[in-house]
């Protein structure tokens, strides 16, 4: 869930490099807004609201919300965010009553966008000014008439998500390439002799996972899932291990795709300040159909072939399997990046002369 971010300085132009500024996920979003809220609800906790100028308007009444402020003064500052000082005013009396918890959560999942569209910092806030703060990534397209190696290599080695195609002449998007299309093909290429010769090898044969045990980002189940979430932004990374004890037992997955639902379940996002990593998976598991139970992780040992790696990642559907012990350790992750690299090869200065000028700085090299 990602889109092309536009310079709004530029109207007309067919340069695709003057035309887009680069690619931010819609998490990236969520997580700037829920930020913004924790900021809040800190400053709205010492009485220093006013100070820290997020005591009126949608950050104080998400950063009210954010605390766990319940009753009619939130629920009234949801809907109209001008009381938000009013809920400000009036936390220490409301913190601990939660009779009216059932109302808020109604009124949170149905006025939230609302909010943040009209009220302040969100309204005003421009997606260019977080761009580079959070997750995101530069533009960096290829033409109908492109090689696939500029493909596979933008998103592998350059560690671009997706690739945007333009045709020749146009900078308007015609279409994405995602890593996960590129692994489904490769899933469809089985047989071929280039493809058998190179799937056969055990992962382990050909470098992967490309970390060392100590590497792994990884998060406990009994931490706060707002830090689980600030480590894929500080890491640059999509998805993190939940795993217990000292062994590092792998016990579930966070995806940044998941910060969606503390946005679209209303008792997640009024409680994200001491949820647990723990309590955020069974809370999503509970409404999953059929199971109601925490999904498993996709897990591999070290002499497990490519191909059955391939196989997994594409019939489930996921980003990353996790490379475990015989104690269920986690000691790698191999991401659907690390898969599409053990095809290709880069030749000397590909880039340079594909675009035609020096596309190192663009790449972030």
């Amino acid at each position: 869930m990602s889109a092309p971010v536009r310079n709004p300085d530029i109207e007309y132009t067919t340069d695709w490099r003057e035309r887009y500024l680069g690619i931010i996920d819609y998490a990236a979003i969520v997580l700037w807004v829920l930020e913004t809220a924790g900021v809040a609800a800190a400053a709205l906790s010492t009485g220093s609201a006013a100070a820290a100028g997020v005591g009126a308007g949608a950050a104080g009444t998400l950063g009210a919300i954010a605390l766990g402020a319940t009753g009619p003064a939130a629920i009234a500052g949801l809907t109209v965010a001008a009381v938000g000082a009013a809920v400000a005013g009036g936390l220490r009396a409301e913190k601990g009553m939660a009779k009216d918890a059932p109302t808020a959560a109604d009124k949170l999942g149905e006025d939230f966008y609302k909010v943040i569209l009209q009220e302040e910092p969100f309204k005003s806030t421009t997606v260019k000014s977080i761009l580079k703060s959070y997750r995101w990534a530069p533009f960096i397209p290829v033409a109908t008439d492109s090689s696939m190696l500029s493909v596979l290599l933008l998103l592998s080695k350059y560690r671009l998500r997706n690739v945007p195609v333009i045709e020749t002449g146009n900078s308007s998007i015609r279409n994405f390439i995602t890593q996960s299309a590129v692994i489904h093909g490769l899933e469809r290429c089985k047989g071929r002799d280039w493809f058998d010769c190179i799937s056969a090898n055990p992962i382990s044969k050909l470098g992967l996972p490309f970390m060392t045990p100590d590497e792994v980002v990884s998060v406990q189940s009994d931490e706060l899932i707002l830090e689980a979430f600030k480590k894929m932004k500080d890491n640059q990374i999509g998805g993190l291990p939940v795993v217990e004890g000292p062994k590092k037992q792998i016990v579930g997955s966070v995806s940044i795709r998941d910060i969606r639902f503390l946005l679209l379940k209303p008792e997640l996002f009024s409680s994200f300040r001491v949820l647990t990593v723990k309590d955020f998976m069974n809370t999503i598991a509970s409404a999953i159909p059929h199971t109601g139970k925490v999904i498993r992780p996709l897990t591999c040992k070290p002499d497990e072939t490519l191909g059955s790696v391939i196989h997994a990642l594409a019939s489930n559907s996921v980003h990353r399997i996790y490379v475990v012990g015989d104690d269920n350790g986690v000691t790698g992750v191999i991401t659907l990046r690390d898969v599409i690299s053990c095809f290709i090869f880069e030749p000397p200065n590909f880039f340079d002369n594909y675009f035609g000028f020096a596309a190192q700085e663009m790449l972030g090299c």
